[in-house]
């Protein structure tokens, strides 16, 4: 299981002061993907236009380029505002299998301090119902933080 306090307090320090959308992503993303083994995939989703997502930093394998808010788990943590936790994303209806191993996923809405969209933080997993509410709400804090000073 993974070390919340320790993953933000980590993070924390390696994005002090920075406000570049792209570096903060891409530093949150490599942290998170290489803290625990259930994480297969893990990256963001970057609001590119009117409900449409586009792929921004990740670790892993390829992921889907464009994801439009109507479709997929992604789609719907953009849509809804709301974290998405799927335990077997075969029962999710629309779910989107940009790699065919992934069973179960975690998504998560990005918010600058403001309010506004930034985008979705996914995580994939080769294990079914692989995430917890814990994940959830770690997540959720570590992200808050961090794109807190995003404009």
């Amino acid at each position: 299981m993974t070390d919340y306090p320790t993953l933000a307090k980590t993070i924390a320090a390696l994005t002090e002061g920075e406000t570049d959308t792209v570096a903060l992503m891409a530093t949150v993303a490599c942290e998170v993907h290489h803290c625990d083994d259930r994480f297969d995939w893990t990256g963001f989703y970057r609001v590119a236009g009117p409900e449409l997502l586009k792929i921004g930093p990740y670790q892993g394998g390829h992921g889907c380029l464009v994801i439009p808010f109507s479709r997929g788990v992604c789609g719907a943590a953009a849509r809804t505002g709301q974290v998405q936790l799927v335990p077997d994303v075969e029962a999710f209806p629309g779910h989107i299998a940009c790699a065919s191993s992934t069973r179960s996923e975690l998504v998560l809405p990005v918010w600058n301090g403001a309010g506004r969209l930034l985008g979705v933080f996914d995580i994939d997993s080769d294990q079914p119902d692989a995430f917890t509410e814990e994940d959830a709400r770690g997540l959720a804090a570590i992200l808050d933080s961090v794109f807190a000073d995003v404009p």
